[in-house]
C-alpha cells in the first residue's frame, strides 16, 4: 500500500528528521504534538499539526489511544513512532493494525519477542548467539543463586527496560539485597514491569551494535556502530564503523545479527546490541532494539542510505530494495549528541528559551536539530537538542572535522554539552579508538568543566 499521509508520533529532532524524508518522498506529514510542542521546529516543518494532548508524556506521547485517535482524525495512512516513547510498544502497533493504519515498525510479534529482555535472550540463544551469563531474579533467593553461579561484579537489569533505567551494578554479595530492591523499584516505575534479571558485568566491555533491515523474508546488515562512550548507560558519542576491531569480528557480529533477524522473520529497522569483551576478544548478545535508533545518522553517512525511507518502503509492503552485496561502507562517521544539560553541575537539565542557534555547515557535516533560534526547551522531555554528525575519509579525518564543527556550533540562552564534546574529542585515550564503557567515568574524573559555558 502506498503511504500518502503519515502521522509522526514523536517530537524534537527525530520528528523533524522523519518529516524531512516525508517531504522528499512526497508524503504529507502530520505532526502529533503535545501542548508543549505545538509551536516547535517540527511543527513548523510538518504539513499539518494535530494536538495529541497535554504536555506530560503520559497524557500525550505515551498514550496509544491518543495516537490512534489523532491518526484517525487526520485520515493518516500510517504512523511513524520515531524512537523512545511508544516506538517499541506492541499496544500501539496492535491498535494501529486494528484501526487499519500502517505502523512503520516491526510486527507485533517481533515487538513482543525482543521487548521482553529475557524472551529476547531466549530467541538469541535459539538463533545461535552467545549471551552474557546470567538469569532471572524473581526474588532475592533466586538472585543469590544466579549470583553464586555468575560471580561478582554483576548487573541487575530491567526485563522490560532500556536506556539504562532499572540497571544497577552490584560489586559484592553484601550489596545485592539493597541494589536489587532499587532496581526493582526503578523498573516498576519506569516500565510498569518490576521483573529484573542478572548478568555478568564485563569490566572491559565495548558497546557495539549492528544495524539490520528486514522485510519479513530476508534481511541485510548495514554495518556496525560503536556506542561505548556512555554516562549511566546513556550514549553520548557514536561512531560507524566501530573502530579498532579486527575484520573477522565485524563479520562475525554482522552474521550474528542476521541470524537473529532471520530467526525472528524480522521486518523493518532493528539494532542488535552486542557487548565486546576486549580481554577475551569475544562478544555477547545484549538486546535488540526494534526501532530506529538515535544514532542512525552515522550509519546513513557511511552507507549513503536514507533509513527512514527504507523503513517506509518496508512498511508499504515492498521487498528489500538492496541486497547484502549492495551494502558498501565509505569513510568514518562520528555523532555527538548535543543536550541541554550543564555537565559542570552533574549534567543538570537546562530547559529554557534559546536566544540564538548557529549550526555549522561544510563538507561532511550534518546536523539533525529539533530546535532553532527562539525555540523553548520544555522541562517535560529528554534534553536532546541536536545531533552533530560528520563524515571523514577515515577516523582521524572525521574527528578533525568534528572538532572544527563543534567550534562553529553556537546555542545561546541554555547551557549545552557542546563544551564537553570538545574536551572529549581532544582526549588522548578517545583519539586512539576502541574505548570501553567505563571510559567516560575516567574522562570525567580527570576534568572539570567551567560552569555555565555553552
Amino acid at each position: 500500500m502506498r503511504i500518502r499521509r503519515l502521522l509522526v508520533a514523536n517530537r524534537g529532532e527525530i520528528a523533524a528528521r522523519v518529516i524531512r524524508t516525508c517531504t522528499r518522498l512526497g508524503i504529507e506529514s502530520v505532526l502529533a504534538a503535545s501542548d508543549a510542542d505545538l509551536d516547535s521546529l517540527p511543527a513548523r516543518c510538518a504539513d499539518r499539526v494535530v494536538r495529541l494532548g497535554p504536555a506530560p508524556a503520559a497524557q500525550s506521547y505515551l498514550d496509544p489511544a491518543a495516537v490512534v485517535r489523532a491518526a484517525r482524525a487526520v485520515g493518516a495512512d500510517a504512523v511513524h513512532p520515531g524512537y523512545g516513547f511508544l516506538s517499541e510498544n506492541p499496544a500501539l502497533a496492535a491498535a494501529c493494525a486494528e484501526a487499519g493504519i500502517v505502523f512503520v515498525g516491526p510486527s507485533v510479534a517481533s515487538l513482543h519477542a525482543v521487548g521482553d529482555k529475557l524472551t529476547a535472550r531466549s530467541h538469541a540463544v535459539a538463533a545461535g548467539l552467545p549471551v552474557v551469563p546470567g538469569g532471572e531474579a524473581a526474588d532475592l533467593a533466586a538472585a543469590r543463586a544466579v549470583a553464586a553461579e555468575v560471580g561478582y561484579p554483576l548487573l541487575v537489569k530491567a526485563v522490560g527496560g532500556g536506556g539504562g533505567r532499572g540497571m544497577q551494578l552490584v560489586r559484592s554479595a553484601a550489596e545485592l539485597p539493597g541494589t536489587l530492591a532499587l532496581a526493582v523499584s526503578e523498573a516498576a516505575a519506569a516500565f510498569g514491569d518490576a521483573r529484573v534479571y542478572l548478568e555478568r558485568y564485563v569490566a572491559s566491555g565495548r558497546h557495539v551494535e549492528v544495524q539490520v533491515l528486514g522485510d519479513g523474508v530476508s534481511a541485510v546488515a548495514l554495518g556496525d556502530r560503536d556506542c561505548s562512550v556512555q554516562r549511566r548507560y546513556q550514549k553520548l558519542v557514536e561512531e560507524a564503523p566501530a573502530p579498532a576491531l579486527p575484520g573477522h569480528v565485524h563479520e562475525a557480529m554482522a552474521a550474528a545479527a542476521l541470524a537473529l533477524a532471520a530467526h525472528l522473520g524480522y521486518r523493518g529497522l532493528g539494532t542488535v546490541e552486542l557487548l565486546y569483551d576486549r580481554e577475551q576478544q569475544t562478544f555477547f548478545f545484549l538486546e535488540m532494539n526494534a526501532r530506529i535508533q538515535v544514532e542512525h545518522p552515522v550509519t546513513e553517512m557511511v552507507t549513503g542510505l536514507d533509513l527512514v525511507a527504507e523503513q517506509i518502503a518496508v512498511a508499504e509492503g515492498l521487498p528489500l530494495r538492496l541486497r547484502q552485496a549492495d551494502v558498501a561502507l565509505t569513510g568514518h562517521a562520528v555523532e555527538c549528541r548535543i543536550n541541554a544539560e550543564d555537565w559542570a553541575d552533574d549534567f543538570r537539565p537546562a530547559p529554557g528559551r534559546i536566544d540564538r542557534v548557529v549550526l555549522p555547515v561544510g563538507d561532511g557535516i550534518r546536523v539533525d536539530a529539533g530546535v532553532q533560534t527562539g525555540s523553548v526547551v520544555p522541562p517535560h522531555y529528554d534534553s536532546l537538542l541536536a545531533k552533530l554528525v560528520v563524515l571523514g575519509a577515515d577516523r582521524a579525518d572525521a574527528l578533525a572535522r568534528a572538532r572544527a564543527a563543534l567550534e562553529l556550533l553556537r546555542v545561546d540562552g541554555v547551557v549545552t554539552t557542546a563544551p564537553m564534546h570538545r574536551a572529549l574529542l581532544d582526549d588522548d585515550e578517545f583519539a586512539v579508538g576502541g574505548v570501553d564503557t567505563a571510559f567516560f567515568e575516567r574522562f570525567l574524573a580527570d576534568r572539570r568543566a567551567p560552569a555555565g559555558v555553552s
